[in-house]
């Protein structure tokens, strides 16, 4: 179950990004899962230059670690913001939602293919040491590096509902995934929303690849193979919820968990979207999905 917590944690970070470029920008992003990636490279980066050393450092998570996650989060908002200039911007004028869904498509595969071109096609390691699990609760046990993924992604979270709920900013994007062309009379400026909306869900993607990368490993594929569990969360927990895809997250991350020692390790991905056909059986807009 404690595995479950930490993949859905991930996997909730990353749906969260993809739920609002969905409800701002109007299209499925299927780069998203290249900002985890990006995001977790340059976490690395960064956190062996914070460590005094260019090679892997020897740590788990730590002031080193924060540091190159903040830094990673910047530089991956940047490249979420180039990325929206050169291309999506320029598509989104067509009004054509599946030109910008096929675009996306495109530039995953390039941004896959820059990241072996700079690190190479083997995986890395933030750090090579073996972690010692402790038990915490009565039959639970967890690594340093574990709970600090869950904490910090329940922060993070709390944070975000504050954002969405109590700034002028976070106000503006409610009423833009609402209404743009009525936002936009109200003299909301929706261009400089959807600025901040790749600046918040790269953001978070960044988060969501350094925490995967502590606790497994980084991969070039690594946003490849997260990014449908990350749609299949957001789709489960409701199109368009930032709720939802926490929600989705969490419940995607402990029925793929919990399904390993019944059907094996090579099967965990099916069960996600098994599970979300069944509930959207019951629920076809997601479970905190808009109810008509």
């Amino acid at each position: 179950m404690a595995e479950g917590i930490i993949l859905g944690s991930t996997l909730a970070l990353g749906a969260i990004g993809l739920t609002l470029t969905y409800n701002i920008l109007r299209f499925a992003n299927f780069a998203h899962g290249e900002f985890l990636t990006f995001g977790a490279y340059f976490a690395l980066v960064f956190a062996s230059l914070f460590a005094g050393s260019a090679a892997l450092p020897p740590f788990t998570f730590g002031w080193s670690f924060l540091l190159s996650i903040v830094v990673a989060g910047a530089l991956t908002s940047g490249l979420a913001l180039l990325l929206d200039w050169l291309l999506f911007r320029l598509l989104r004028k067509s009004n054509v939602a599946v030109t910008l869904v096929i675009a996306s498509f495109g530039a995953s595969l390039m941004l896959r293919n820059v990241v072996v071109f700079i690190w190479g096609s083997q995986p890395e390691y933030y750090s090579r040491n073996i972690a010692i699990a402790r038990e915490i609760l009565p039959g639970v046990r967890l690594t340093a590096d574990e709970i600090f993924v869950v904490v910090l992604t329940a922060l993070l979270m709390a944070a975000l509902h504050f954002f969405l709920t109590r700034t002028r900013l976070g106000k503006a994007m409610r009423a833009v995934s609402d209404n743009p062309a009525l936002a936009s009379v109200t003299g909301i400026n929706v261009h400089g929303v959807i600025r901040w909306t790749w600046v918040v869900g790269g953001s978070l993607a960044a988060v969501a690849g350094g925490l995967f990368g502590l606790t497994v490993q980084i991969s070039p594929e690594m946003g490849f193979n997260l990014i449908l569990p990350m749609f299949a969360a957001a789709i489960l927990g409701g199109v368009g919820s930032i709720y939802g895809a926490v929600l989705g997250g969490l419940i995607i991350g402990l029925a793929e968990s919990m399904s390993v020692p019944i059907i094996g390790a090579a099967y965990k991905p099916a069960v996600g979207f098994l599970l979300m056909f069944l509930i959207l059986l019951v629920y076809p807009k997601g479970i905190l999905g808009e109810r008509s």
